[in-house]
């Protein structure tokens, strides 16, 4: 596991505090919620996950941790699974209540929700369990205690790919502590044997851990190594022309597990 850090700002020295402000800023800039569920079945992550979710009974409850703009939230509640949507964004969760009231949407830190026991049949979260400088530990544990014997869970962190390791042995020798009111922790970023093993001390049996998002890390290649805008035509182009052709060890953005609570 390798740590990644960004600027601290000065009036959020509490850790939630600032993941808090971070995310609302994120949500606020990427235009707010505007319900795209319709648009969940063509992402990878929905395409990695789709096997197991036949596996659900009809009206299965989920938990959508880190649930940001809601769309997936959306998504699986219009489609007949009832979702729960909780966000650590306050702004960003008042919105959703008001702009989508047949969706059900809460506040909490997913490493203490107040939920009860067993409550879940699936429990999925994209790119937030690795936000806690405590680690995943804690995310892990509290998933294990919401879902039910034999419930599913889908999670994603950032993958330390190939790319990533190498980068990291080729700057050791400059690294250094970073200042402290400078830079604040940011993420983790995982294998996917790092990932199992997490998983797996949580009391999950580990069914698979898939590489996805080689496109966007092809782009943020591009992006670190040669100044190409992830955002430009150049970029976006060589990201649908190349990532078919990179293995996904040396650029794969993210990793995805999917994983069981056993049935005893």
């Amino acid at each position: 596991m390798r740590m990644d850090f960004i600027a601290a700002e000065p009036e959020q020295p509490d850790e939630i505090a600032a993941i808090e402000a971070q995310w609302t800023r994120a949500w606020a800039a990427a235009g707010g919620p505007q319900g795209l569920a319709d648009r969940i079945p063509a992402k990878e992550e929905y395409r990695a996950i789709a096997p197991w979710l036949a596996e659900l009974p009809p009206g299965a409850r989920l938990l959508d941790g880190g649930c940001g703009l809601g769309d997936w939230t959306l998504h699986f509640t219009r489609g007949g699974r009832p979702t729960l949507g909780l966000d650590i964004s306050r702004a960003t969760v008042e919105l959703l209540q008001r702009k989508f009231p047949e969706a059900e949407f809460a506040v909490g830190d997913i490493r203490r929700t107040g939920l009860p026991d067993a409550a879940f049949d699936g429990y999925f979260s994209w790119g937030t369990f690795e936000h806690f400088q405590d680690g995943l530990g804690g995310c892990i544990a509290e998933a294990h205690r919401l879902l039910k014997p034999g419930g599913l869970l889908f999670v994603s962190v950032p993958f330390d790919n190939i790319r990533h390791s190498l980068r990291a042995i080729l700057l050791d020798r400059y690294r250094r502590a970073p200042d402290a009111g400078a830079r604040r922790f940011y993420q983790w970023r995982l294998t996917r044997a790092e990932l199992a093993d997490a998983l797996a001390l949580g009391g999950f049996a580990v069914e698979d851990v898939k590489i996805i998002g080689k496109r966007q890390g092809l782009q943020r290649l591009l992006q670190h190594n040669l100044g190409l805008s992830p955002t430009g035509v150049w970029a976006k182009a060589a990201g649908v022309l190349l990532s078919p052709l990179v293995p996904g060890v040396l650029v794969g953005h993210m990793i995805l597990a999917i994983a069981r609570k056993p049935r005893a």
